[in-house]
């Protein structure tokens, strides 16, 4: 598996809800010809907080993907990331394995231990403490890996049970489980022990060091780091006019309540510290200096401000993709 440079859809408030669809659909076709090789959704049931509100309006994963599948021909589709605490790993491997039959051979499965304490709450899921978190994910991997690959696990656990649990009809067995997250001790080794991919979320001054303790992490599993591809979560915000990019910036931080205007210096660096914006030279720049130069694999751009307007994405396409060595247009062959 090569997953090179992912394009996130991050928000669903820019249209009315009847034409919502068509629109994604539209978004997702300018990514798929712009040099995108992966799309991705959340698995959330609320925004998450430096989208909007948690009323704000917000898709089920699954089931937009399996629609995205029939309307795509060339990207992979995943989350990122499913987070395990409300998705039983048994249902969850054949939910990817029938999005991959749907796609015929696309899907990704993408996956964490969770964040979002409010929706695992509201909607009747335990949240747990971050112990407890991991353990859960750990168990999950245990079964739903061992499905795609074609086995039929017994598993008697503290979070989860399957019997011989029997997941066809496949296409493949070695469909790409992705992780996602910026844990060094547990998500990273859970990392080189199951996935294919690991997407690191983090700024980028402690990108050095997570490179660092993922081949840490691989080294305690036996396992060559340059096996497992990384890639940097990337927010991003392009634009041809380099200032009406910051003022996007500017717009998304106060959707969360950051007036930027009103901070020092040191401050305003601090609140933009994870965002690259700016023209394309700009962000170019940005990336090569600040992630790239640490040997990272791929970027996975969420493009907070403008992920809806095709001429951004295909903006984005042209300047993110040869920067990661994809030169053409479509995704992985």
């Amino acid at each position: 598996m090569s997953i090179r440079l992912g394009y996130h859809i991050p928000y669903f408030h820019h249209t009315r809800t009847a034409e919502l669809f068509p629109t994604l659909v539209a978004q997702v076709r300018t990514a798929e010809a712009s040099g995108f090789d992966l799309v991705t959704t959340m698995d959330h049931f609320y925004q998450p907080p430096l989208i909007g509100p948690p009323e704000g309006p917000m898709l089920e994963a699954y089931t937009l993907l399996g629609a995205l599948a029939a309307v795509t021909d060339r990207v992979r589709l995943s989350t990122m990331v499913t987070g395990i605490g409300y998705r039983n790993p048994a249902l969850l491997a054949k939910m990817v394995t029938t999005l991959d039959v749907i796609s015929r051979g696309r899907a990704v499965l993408g996956v964490g231990a969770g964040w979002h304490e409010r929706e695992h709450h509201d909607y009747g899921y335990v949240f747990g403490t971050v112990a407890e978190r991991f353990s859960r994910f750990e168990e999950a991997l245990g079964i739903a890996v061992p499905m795609l690959r074609g086995s039929r696990p017994q598993v008697e656990g503290r979070w989860f049970r399957a019997e011989d649990a029997v997941n066809e009809p496949r296409l493949r067995d070695d469909l790409p489980v992705l992780i996602g997250g910026g844990g060094e001790k547990k998500t990273f080794a859970f990392a080189a022990e199951h996935a294919d991919h690991l997407n690191i979320i983090c700024t980028t001054s402690e990108l050095p060091r997570k490179m660092a303790a993922v081949r840490t992490r691989c080294a305690e599993a036996g396992r060559d780091a340059a096996m497992l591809e990384t890639s940097f979560a990337t927010p991003l915000i392009i634009h041809e006019d380099g200032d009406q990019a910051r003022k996007l910036l500017e717009e998304v931080l106060a959707r969360s309540g950051v007036d930027v205007t009103g901070l020092t210096n040191s401050e305003r660096a601090a609140a933009t510290d994870r965002f690259f914006v700016g023209t394309p030279a700009e962000v170019t720049g940005q990336l090569q200096e600040r992630v790239l130069c640490h040997g990272v694999d791929g970027l996975m751009a969420n493009m907070l401000a403008n992920a809806h307007d095709p001429d951004a994405i295909a903006l984005a396409g042209r300047t993110l993709a040869p920067l990661v060595g994809l030169t053409g247009t479509g995704a992985a062959k």
